[in-house]
């Protein structure tokens, strides 16, 4: 994994520091392990989307960067290997599977050159593509992640970007610790879900108290009265 360096062309200021936390935990364990802290982050202060904790303008370069990576992916392997970039707060996540080491290294050094990109995180497993049926699964997994994220109480689901793949759910977005460890139990007890990996940039309360607060939903109309 690269850690961005702050000064570099195109690297967004930083007005705080901010905890960026990939850390593993195997499902149904509350045990958390080989943790690492990136330096980095904007804070938000757009309120377009007011359910998204990130700029309008860091969206944009999400969405750019998503596809650059994948052109620059499609450079380095060609048509081996199985590789999915996501990119969140300009922190790219790289998944999926690659025939080399070689390759494993080669993808992560291309997508790292990528515009905007703050670091990558290197997921990738060396072994032969997935299958459409596991893929298909991870698909579901994610929907039933989702759901459960939406349900739990305490989080704001839409913040929370879910990535699964071969059974591995990836959580990605800007929480404060008590989100994190919410969003963490409620993923690790969806059924179908192997280990939980947490790529979460950790705020304080204050800060996530200053961002626009999701809106409150319609309420229902009244029922016509009976005559």
């Amino acid at each position: 994994m690269t850690t961005p360096d702050p000064k570099a062309p195109g690297a967004p200021p930083a007005r705080a520091s901010r905890l960026l936390l990939i850390c593993l935990a195997v499902a149904g364990s509350g045990l958390l392990g080989g943790c690492v802290a990136l330096a980095g982050g904007a804070v938000v202060g757009g309120a377009t989307m007011v359910v998204d904790r990130r700029t309008t303008g860091t969206q944009i370069d999400d969405q750019t960067i998503e596809l650059r990576a994948s052109s620059a992916i499609t450079a380095a392997l060609g048509d081996r290997g199985n590789v999915s970039a996501t990119s969140y707060n300009r922190v790219v996540l790289l998944t999926g599977e690659v025939p080399t080491e070689a390759d494993r290294a080669k993808v992560e050094a291309a997508v790292a050159k990528v515009e905007n990109v703050r670091a990558v995180v290197n997921e990738l497993a060396v072994m032969p593509s997935s299958s459409m049926s596991q893929r298909t699964n991870d698909s579901i997994t994610t929907g039933k992640v989702k759901a459960a994220l939406f349900d739990a109480k305490g989080i704001q689901a839409a913040a929370i970007k879910v990535v699964t793949d071969r059974g591995n759910v990836y959580l990605m977005g800007r929480v404060t610790e008590a989100e994190s460890t919410i969003a963490g139990n409620t993923t690790r007890a969806v059924a179908g879900v192997g280990k939980v990996i947490k790529v979460f940039e950790i705020i304080t309360p204050a800060e996530l108290a200053q961002m626009p607060a999701a809106p409150a939903p319609a309420a229902a109309p009244a029922s016509a009265a009976k005559p």
